[in-house]
């Protein structure tokens, strides 16, 4: 899946955190693209890789396979990796979430998730579906596009938010 400006914006995010950010080019196989990054990160000595993917529909077949495809690269080159994979939900999407989630598990086990636009007028609710039937725990949520957006998860904050309207 393609996703316009996709690697420029890591990028700036990445100097702008002073971190470095590994990349492939334009149609490059995602495999191969982890790979590298996991030797690279492996030479420089970076104890955390975070792995982008790109945005996927639980409903293309071959989008999720090269998603497991992925983690059994990424554990090649990396003992014991993946340590936590977490799946980014849009808040806005609803009842369709938790479907994905429960593809994207199969194709790679999920540990959590992160919820994000939950700066607009979505409530998020559909983690109480995910969390029920999946049994996992939302992680993060993102409140807008700035670096201190992205807040961990607390569960009493969220609860009052659903009455109170504010979840900063």
């Amino acid at each position: 899946t393609f996703r316009a400006a996709a690697v420029s914006q890591l990028q700036l995010w990445a100097e702008k955190l002073g971190i470095p950010c590994y990349y492939g080019k334009l149609n490059d196989d995602p495999s191969s693209v982890l790979a590298d990054a996991s030797k690279q990160a492996l030479v420089d000595g970076i104890d955390i890789l975070i792995c982008d993917t790109a945005g996927r529909l639980q409903t293309k077949v071959n989008l999720m396979s090269e998603l497991a495809k992925m983690k059994r690269v990424l554990t090649k080159f990396i003992e014991g990796a993946p340590d936590i994979t977490y799946l980014v939900l849009d808040a806005t999407l609803g009842q369709n979430s938790l479907k994905q989630a429960q593809e994207f598990n199969k194709a790679t086990e999920v540990d959590g998730i992160i919820l994000t636009k939950m700066d607009g007028t979505a409530k998020g609710g559909i983690i109480f579906s995910i969390i029920e039937e999946m049994k996992l725990k939302v992680a993060y949520i993102g409140l807008g596009e700035q670096i201190d957006d992205l807040r961990v998860f607390h569960r009493d904050i969220y609860f009052n938010s659903l009455v109170k309207e504010d979840l900063s």
